[in-house]
């Protein structure tokens, strides 16, 4: 489907291209679909919660504005070490220098929620940490994860729910944040606006078509 005139009003809205978040979001049992924010991302070096918010509120705009009727959720999602930002490695290589970083040390991993409805009302925003311990990595652990996990497009160049055994010591707070969506303050959002529990909601997962460049 490629407009809002042909969803049905009562599905929620997905602003995100990742499909972890889509993933995250159909465990909860609510009916969604994806569109993907066509927005310029901004990155603060020093400032991973300016950045992860500035982001998840520019997606949930331009949703609002292309869906004013429907139910919105959108997040971003950085990663933090030693105040510094770190987000998504965009070649190997930055992803080889991401690791060798990473590797033997905690890092917090922020994530900005904002819901919603896109009816011009402010939406509610979270922001949540959680804390991940690197294995100490040498190059041949660091090849090894990335012949089963493509590094790219993820923030910190790693997903938690893949082969987390090669390269994570330990974490703490919501494992979902890890993943990019928190979902305990999305589902406590979703309560509140009775979107949860409701009798015959699925989640679809479909995509409406619109895409993000950036």
């Amino acid at each position: 489907m490629s407009t809002a005139m042909n969803i049905n009003e009562n599905v929620l809205i997905l602003g995100s291209a990742s499909p972890r978040r889509a993933k995250l979001l159909a465990e909860l049992g609510v009916r969604f679909e994806q569109a993907i924010p066509d927005v310029n991302e901004l990155f603060y070096a020093d400032m991973p919660e300016r950045t992860v918010v500035a982001n998840a509120l520019a997606k949930y705009e331009w949703c609002r504005q292309r869906f004013p009727t429907r139910w919105v959720i959108t997040a971003d999602t950085v990663l933090s070490l030693r105040g510094a930002t770190l987000g998504k490695p965009i070649a190997r290589g930055a992803a080889w220098e991401l690791f060798r970083t990473l590797s033997g040390k905690t890092h917090s991993v922020v994530t900005a929620v904002a819901m919603g409805c896109g009816d011009g009302r402010a939406p509610e925003l979270d922001v949540v940490e959680s804390r991940v311990t690197f294995k100490t990595l040498g190059e041949t652990e660091i090849a090894e994860y990335f012949r089963k996990v493509n590094p790219l497009d993820k923030a910190g160049g790693y997903d938690i729910d893949e082969h987390a055994d090669l390269i994570i010591a330990s974490y703490s707070g919501s494992r979902s944040n890890i993943m990019g969506l928190p979902l305990e303050a999305v589902e406590a959002w979703l309560e509140r606006v009775r979107l949860r529990n409701a009798r015959g909601w699925r989640s679809d997962g479909g995509e409406l078509g619109l895409r993000e460049q950036n």
